[in-house]
């Protein structure tokens, strides 16, 4: 029974890699999901149905409890992920990473008190080693808690940018705190720690909500992430305290996978983590404002629709605005007429595009565009200077000017799409506010600019028939 539950573990392990491998292209996302989440299922039945206790030869038990626990989850998350808007998935992703920190957390509770029973009992030997783990998966999975649950707040609109004075100065204070007390419970042990770990939980607490609430603007989809990695390093910890491969397989690739789409993101902005954890972006103010930014020149559909029909090369910039309006089936009906026309029609993917990486790419993917058209922005940056009209639905920071021209602007450095390359720029949006990261947009006053305002989905649906009555 034990070989076949340690099979049933190796069967969930590789499940998770090729999975895990397979969501690299978006025509094999769907089966790399379903493949890893089978091995995911193979994994949980067989520990219901073989797992025995090592020390008792007892089965797990509270199966009432684990059912319940299970068709609530099940249901829960089935429902919400079925009803969820794609404009949402940011946040979605963001309260589940958080139920998975709230797991570790739970879990390294529990087993303090395991072990805590156990040395006050006679019926194990404190173990230092096993303490650090407990500890360790407290403060990772508690900070990865309270801040996925701040993160969510804030995507959804919930909760404020609040910068705190001398705010950088407690959170420093809150991890010095924070490794005192761990050493003091690990001197003292288990048996006389208990007022100690749960000083440790608060801070723990504390610390998640004061490192996430300052961060805002563009720099949010970077903070996700990282407390997604976070979130695995603290299950691979469970997988250390339950001698559980395919907990410990799972929790490492989650928090391996999430490290390197940090430092890949951060490399994409130009910023450096710690710059992004001090919350730079999404403060407002930076950029060059002169009275000349006042004068902004507007374009008409027909004049639009005449533009794109004339064109050689079309490309499109998906923005936030684009998901807002729910405009992606809209868009790809757009490129379909453009290219029946002969128009060779592209879509340039800025890696933090939207409020998540990879949230363009899924949103058009829903929309069924070919992924041969989705191209990255290095590469789309080198057809530009040869691209007839560039129209821009719904994005602003990722072609702001201001990252490369501006040494004042909060973006500065952060690559950009180079849409200014292009014959003619579209842009269209609702006004003239700011983007995500709070800062004005000096392309939109540029020659070769053309402001189109309205709602992206009534406009491309104008733009769709004024074409097809040319």
């Amino acid at each position: 029974m034990n070989a076949i539950l340690l099979l049933s573990y190796l069967v969930g392990s590789v499940t998770f890699i090729i999975g895990l491998k397979m969501l690299s292209h978006p025509d094999k996302a769907r089966k790399g999901n379903l493949i890893a989440a089978g091995g995911m299922g193979i994994a949980i039945i067989a520990t219901l149905v073989l797992y025995k206790n090592p020390g008792t030869g007892q089965h797990l038990g509270n199966y009432g409890w684990i059912a319940a626990g299970l068709l609530i989850g099940g249901l829960s998350g089935t429902l919400i992920a079925r009803k969820v808007k794609m404009t949402a998935m940011p946040e979605m992703v963001s309260l589940f990473n958080g139920m998975g920190g709230a797991c570790a957390m739970l879990i390294a509770i529990v087993e303090y008190h395991h072990l805590l029973h156990g040395v006050q009992n006679g019926d194990s030997i404190y173990a230092a080693g096993i303490l650090l783990i407990i500890m360790l998966g407290l403060i990772i999975g508690t900070v990865s808690f309270a801040g996925s649950i701040m993160a969510w707040g804030k995507l959804n609109g919930s909760i404020k940018d609040r910068i705190i004075p001398a705010g950088q100065m407690i959170n420093f204070g809150l991890l010095a705190a924070m490794l005192i007390i761990a050493v003091l419970l690990l001197s003292s042990g288990p048996a006389n720690g208990l007022l100690y770990f749960y000083i440790l939980l608060a801070l723990s607490v504390l610390y998640g909500v004061l490192f996430v609430m300052p961060i805002g603007g563009a720099d949010m989809p970077v903070v996700i992430s990282l407390l997604n990695s976070f979130t695995g390093v603290a299950a691979a910890f469970g997988g250390f305290l339950y001698h559980n491969p395919v907990m410990l397989t799972g929790g490492i690739l989650v928090g391996s996978a999430g490290t390197i789409l940090t430092i890949l993101m951060c490399k994409a902005m130009n910023r450096p983590l710690k710059n992004v954890l001090i919350g730079a972006i999404g403060k407002g103010g930076g950029g060059r404002q002169t009275e000349k930014d006042n004068n902004y020149k507007e374009i008409s559909i027909a004049d639009t629709a005449v533009l794109l029909a004339y064109a050689r090369k079309v490309y499109i910039i998906p923005g936030y605005g684009l998901a807002v309006a729910q405009a992606q089936h809209a868009c790809h009906e757009l490129e379909k007429i453009l290219t029946e026309n002969g128009v060779e029609v592209k879509y340039g993917i800025h890696p933090v595009a939207g409020r998540m990486p990879g949230h363009m790419n899924v949103l058009l993917a829903e929309a069924d565009v070919s992924y041969d058209a989705l191209v990255e922005m290095e590469d789309a940056n080198k057809e530009l200077s040869t691209t007839n009209v560039v129209l821009v639905l719904g994005a602003n920071d990722v072609v702001n000017p201001a990252a490369k021209e501006d040494p004042a602007s909060p973006i500065y450095g952060m690559p950009i799409l180079d849409t200014e390359l292009a014959e003619h720029i579209i842009v269209n949006k609702r006004s003239m506010k700011p983007g995500y990261a709070g800062i004005e947009n000096d392309l939109f006053y540029r020659p070769k600019t053309s402001m189109l305002f309205g709602d992206a989905k009534k406009v491309i649906q104008d733009l769709i028939t004024e074409l097809r009555s040319l």
